[in-house]
C-alpha cells in the first residue's frame, strides 16, 4: 500500500481520512513544513518514499519534477467550491482504482469523476 504526504493546500482532514482507510498519510503541517517551499515538501515526500498529494499545479511541471524520478505525484484538481468532504470522498474512490505499481514515478491528475496517469 503506498504511503502519502499531504501538501498544505489540501483539506486538513485528508491525512486523517486516508489514515482511517488504512493508508500511511502524513500532513506537512504536522511535520514542521507549514509554509515550506515546494522543493522542501517534495524532498520530504521522497525521503519518506511517499507519494505527494497536492492541489498545487506547479508539481505538474515535468521539467522540474520529471516523470520516473520520484515516488509519485497526485494533483487533486477540483473547483474551489467543492467541500473537503467531497474531495476526500473522491480521493478515496480514485485511489482505490489505481494499482499500487502505478504510483511510483507517475504524475496522476485527479479531477471530479476522472483520473489521468502519466507514466514514464
Amino acid at each position: 500500500m503506498p504511503k502519502f504526504v499531504i501538501d498544505e493546500d489540501m483539506p486538513r482532514s485528508t491525512a486523517k481520512h486516508l489514515d482511517e482507510l488504512g493508508y500511511d498519510a502524513k500532513d506537512v503541517r504536522d511535520v514542521g513544513l507549514r509554509g515550506a517551499k515546494d522543493d522542501a515538501v517534495f524532498a520530504f515526500a521522497q525521503s519518506n518514499e511517499s507519494v505527494l498529494i497536492t492541489g498545487d499545479l506547479g508539481f505538474g511541471n515535468i521539467l522540474r519534477f520529471p516523470i520516473g524520478s520520484h515516488y509519485g505525484i497526485v494533483i487533486v484538481h477540483f473547483p474551489n467550491e467543492v467541500s473537503a468532504h467531497e474531495i476526500n470522498r473522491e480521493l478515496e474512490i480514485r485511489l482505490s482504482e489505481i494499482e499500487e505499481s502505478s504510483f511510483k514515478g507517475s504524475l496522476i491528475i485527479l479531477e471530479p469523476g476522472k483520473v489521468r496517469i502519466r507514466k514514464k
